[in-house]
């Protein structure tokens, strides 16, 4: 597939949405693409052959294209143990739609990889995947890699997903997450990752943010100040801002690094 075509696919998957997300990433603040892919395994050789693939092919591969740092988690505390989260930012929507067919051209990625590739029916690495393409907030256009990760010291992620019963509700949502709400949360110590708006996934409409704590002492603590902030319970009883006005569910899970993620 050229890369022309690709491009038109994903479009067209993705309806005006995805025209209109484009349009607002232009200029100096260009908003950041993310992919958020699910891979769900079983316990055994699955688990190492993944690591193995990601490590050694999969990382460097993507790096060399400039889609990167890349997250790769599994679950701490969440359904369907064992299953891979990996976090792949993308600096603009062509990036997303032509990277599959980049990274199967490249000769060194099918070398390194090819265990996790050429494999028989009978012996999968993978039972399946998801994947979720989400828009960067304007309020954070860009993935903030957490500190200390360099030196890989301890750290764990919180990864929620707001559902609302219609799109307006949620970019109101949004709206308030970009105007005053991630101010908040990092006066309190609620370090954030990203923020995004999903275009194509499941749960819609929705938005999915990501956060990270040294442990889960830090998280509970850092909650707490928050939830107690003044200025958070202002924003939070301002008509058009309150939850019955635009959520209806919560998802939300943790998730640890890999020794080889790059988030």
């Amino acid at each position: 597939m050229k890369s022309s075509a690709a491009l038109t696919s994903v479009a067209a998957l993705s309806s005006p949405l995805l025209g209109q997300a484009a349009e607002q990433t232009t200029g100096s603040n260009k908003r950041e693409y993310y992919e958020l892919r699910l891979y769900h395994l079983r316990r055994g050789p699955m688990q190492k052959r993944f690591d193995d693939f990601y490590k050694n092919a999969a990382i460097p591969a993507l790096n060399r294209l400039g889609i990167g740092p890349v997250g790769v988690f599994n679950v701490a505390t969440g359904p369907d143990s064992p299953t891979m989260y990996v976090l792949l930012p993308h600096k603009s929507i062509e990036s997303f739609a032509t990277a599959f067919d980049a990274v199967r051209a490249d000769a060194e990625f099918q070398k390194a990889g090819s265990e996790f590739l050429n494999v028989a029916p009978s012996d999968p690495s993978y039972v399946r995947v998801e994947s979720s393409l989400l828009v960067a907030f304007e309020g954070l256009p860009k993935l903030e890699v957490p500190a200390g990760t360099a030196e890989k010291k301890p750290r764990i992620f919180e990864l929620r997903t707001y559902e609302a019963h219609s799109k307006n509700a949620n970019k109101k949502k949004i709206e308030m997450f970009s105007t005053g709400e991630i101010a908040i949360f990092r006066r309190n110590g609620l370090a954030p990752v990203f923020f995004g708006e999903t275009l194509v996934g499941t749960k819609m409409p929705n938005l999915t943010y990501m956060l990270v704590f040294e442990n889960m002492a830090a998280h509970d603590s850092n909650w707490a100040k928050f939830i107690g902030d003044p200025e958070w319970k202002k924003l939070s009883t301002t008509p058009g801002f309150t939850d019955p006005e635009i959520l209806t569910n919560i998802t939300n899970l943790f998730l640890r690094p890999t020794a080889y993620s790059q988030i």
